[in-house]
């Protein structure tokens, strides 16, 4: 068996509640995989950082501030930038479908809306990574 699948939970920019981060992050662990919790008010460098450091297979962020375009944009410049395009990036917050295209054109693999059930984000991770299951 491979090494266990890692996925860095973030919570970016000033946004402070995350309670929705730490019910996935929770649901993500007890399907068996390392979760690291990055806390609040994480900027996009330290999230990529933390992901980088922990040799993360996925960051998943959660964004509820309204600024997701612009978070997720920069992670993912910060990824590009250190050669770390192979970390899968997925979120979820209130995010409008409008821009949910935009943010997939980005490189995010895909976005979940308020009211996702959370086995559906681990079977998606699961999906992305069969030897996980």
């Amino acid at each position: 068996m491979g090494a266990p699948v890692r996925i860095v939970v973030a919570k970016p920019g000033l946004d402070g509640h995350d309670r929705g981060a730490k019910v996935i992050a929770r649901a993500l662990r007890d399907a068996g995989f390392e979760v690291v919790y990055t806390g609040l008010h994480q900027t996009p460098a330290q999230i990529v950082d933390a992901a980088i450091q922990e040799d993360a297979d996925f960051i998943g962020m959660s964004i509820l501030s309204g600024a997701h375009m612009t978070l997720f944009a920069e992670v993912m410049e910060l990824l590009a930038a250190r050669d770390a395009t192979d970390i899968v990036v997925f979120g979820g917050g209130i995010i409008p479908d409008d821009d949910i295209p935009k943010l997939e054109a980005l490189g995010v693999a895909r976005i979940f809306t308020p009211g996702t059930p959370t086995h559906d984000v681990v079977d998606w991770v699961r999906e992305r990574v069969p030897a996980a299951s």
